[in-house]
């Protein structure tokens, strides 16, 4: 079983996540990759978890509103999206500077692989946010270009350009980086 059906397996088919059990379960499904997002997204690890842990209450209050039309992945990542541009339009995130990036990445690779990540996250930490985030969700959360498009309230086209765009903006300067090691 591959891991996409493993995830979508252990989600509760009932409307109302009534037994703490049910939340632990999208938790773990989606935990890890909300939050890798919400950190490439936000540049601050800590805010990052802030905002995953409030993604998952919002998840508990609104359960019953979720009505089917896109995944749950694509819905969480909706909401962990909206969060982190909240964040972004407050007082506190205009006038603070801009934090070093690149904490601790999750993973069981070599160290090589990890500076590669850390590399390659600071490299996509850099993009203007239109590129950063159809690339994080089309690469980071495994979305389609459709469900980018619902996320953004883009089209199609317009997500593909994006992407398009933003690997000609990365594809350089990854040639750079990892050249120098």
């Amino acid at each position: 079983m591959n891991e996409k059906m493993q995830r979508e397996s252990v989600i509760p088919k009932s409307r109302d996540l009534d037994r703490k059990q049910d939340l632990d379960q999208i938790m773990d499904a989606y935990g890890n990759a909300i939050l890798r997002m919400c950190y490439v997204y936000l540049k601050d690890y800590q805010l990052a978890e802030d905002i995953t842990q409030e993604t998952f209450i919002r998840v508990y209050q609104h359960y019953h509103e979720f009505d089917g039309k896109s995944s749950l992945k694509t819905w969480i990542t909706q909401i962990a999206i909206n969060l982190c541009k909240n964040e972004m339009r407050t007082k506190w995130w205009k006038n603070r500077e801009d934090a070093k990036v690149l904490d601790i990445l999750e993973g069981d690779a070599s160290y090589d692989d990890y500076l590669d990540s850390q590399l390659i996250v600071g490299e996509i930490a850099k993009l203007p946010q239109k590129y950063r985030e159809v690339i994080l969700l089309y690469y980071y959360q495994e979305l389609s270009v459709q469900e980018v498009a619902n996320i953004l309230g883009e089209r199609t086209s317009t997500v593909k350009t994006r992407l398009s765009r933003a690997r000609a903006m990365l594809k350089p300067k990854l040639e750079e980086v990892l050249c120098y090691e």
